[in-house]
């Protein structure tokens, strides 16, 4: 048990959502960022808070910079930060090769899935490295198997933002190992949550389980139990490492 703040970005929906409830049950409190779905993230701070935790939302777009610096601001005002996990992310439209995409589009899944994970991070090490007066802490950053399979035909753009977390999450673990911060990554395969459908597929993932070695799709919440465990003391001895939650895929 902890009475530390975790600040987890995406909060409000699907594994973001599922962290939050699993993280609060082994007494972290809960800073649920959200982009714009107020409501959602309103409903998971009172599923914490009628199981005894304590949460808060506060809305914050990643690929905002003023956003992020008034998160982390909140975080502040509610505890001692000790993890962060940079679970914020979108996909553009599924179906899109490289040759259609606009700029615009890639620009957007970079600022979002990339500098604002980054960005994140940087503010958390500022709380949390022992080399800034902190007592150190976990981040954990959300990759997706798509950065080893590289999403062709589907959203290559996405897939390379997440292979840049799979650098990050190396990079920075080396970076801050010293100073009592741990940094390691998870990569999701087929899970069934709402990313699928802001692509435009809301079927994708039960429509490709045939292609798991497990023959099913997971679920935020076998996710969200591998985050709590690399954020929990059981995970000590693990850094700059990558965690894949894929069914084998």
């Amino acid at each position: 048990m902890t009475d530390k703040v975790v600040v987890i970005t995406g909060g409000s929906r699907g594994i973001g959502r599922a962290t939050a409830i699993a993280a609060a049950a082994r007494g972290f409190r809960i800073v649920v960022g959200y982009a714009s779905n107020k409501t959602a993230a309103d409903e998971v701070v009172a599923a914490i808070e009628a199981s005894n935790g304590k949460a808060i939302a506060v809305k914050c777009d990643v690929a905002e910079e003023s956003d992020i610096l008034a998160l982390f601001k909140a975080a502040d005002g509610f505890g001692t930060l000790g993890a962060l996990v940079n679970n914020g992310g979108i996909v553009g439209t599924s179906g899109v090769r490289v040759d259609e995409m606009s700029a615009e589009r890639i620009q957007r899944v970079m600022a979002v899935n990339v500098t604002g994970s980054i960005l994140c991070a940087r503010e958390a090490v500022k709380r949390m490295s022992t080399r800034h007066g902190g007592q150190g802490g976990v981040i954990v950053n959300l990759s997706s198997v798509a950065a080893k399979l590289g999403a062709p035909n589907t959203y290559v753009d996405y897939a390379a933002s997440k292979g840049a977390i799979d650098s990050f999450t190396v990079g920075l673990g080396h970076e801050v190992a010293g100073e009592g911060i741990r940094v390691a990554g998870i990569r999701p395969g087929l899970i069934d949550t709402e990313i699928h459908a802001a692509g435009g597929e809301p079927d994708r993932a039960h429509r490709l389980a045939h292609m798991v070695p497990m023959k099913r799709v997971g679920t935020a919440d076998e996710v969200a139990n591998a985050i709590v465990w690399l954020m929990s003391d059981d995970a000590s001895y693990v850094t700059s490492a990558i965690l894949d939650v894929s069914g084998g895929r």
